[in-house]
């Protein structure tokens, strides 16, 4: 009998770690969503101000650690181009992300899994006074 317990003791635990690890990339993913639409911004901006410039005038551009000087012209195509690709990726990622959500959400109804305070801080929203805000933290709760 202690060796079915033991067996759904890490059964359990085992549940648990791949929750927090699905939790952990859905979060690496958002992270890296946000970094790209940083660098996507970025670009932009880098375009949009040397559309204004002579073609011919002198620009640097940072490659690989290395400051090289170019023209406009030269530059110009190549950040249209890495913006494109950027943007491409950023589609790719906001997809793999929405399945991660998803994969998540099923796992943590195929497990029974509940999150502590995931629904009170819908409620806790709604209460009135400050000194009822103590701090709520998210606690994983396995059935």
């Amino acid at each position: 009998m202690s060796t079915e317990s033991a067996k759904a003791g890490l059964s359990q635990e085992a549940i648990v770690a791949q929750f927090q690890q699905l939790r952990n990339d859905q979060r690496n993913l958002a992270n890296s969503l946000n970094t790209l639409e940083m660098d996507l911004r970025e670009h932009k901006t880098v375009i949009e101000t040397l559309q204004s410039a002579d073609p011919e005038r002198k620009c640097f551009r940072l490659i690989g650690g290395v400051l090289c000087e170019r023209t406009v012209k030269e530059v110009l195509p190549q950040l249209v181009e890495n913006k494109d690709f950027i943007a491409k990726t950023i589609t790719m990622v906001t997809e793999d992300l929405s399945k991660k959500g998803s994969e998540l959400n099923k796992f943590k109804e195929e497990h029974n899994i509940k999150i502590r305070g995931e629904h009170l801080g819908a409620e806790g929203a709604k209460g009135s006074d400050a000194g009822e805000k103590a701090e709520i933290r998210n606690v994983l709760v396995s059935n």
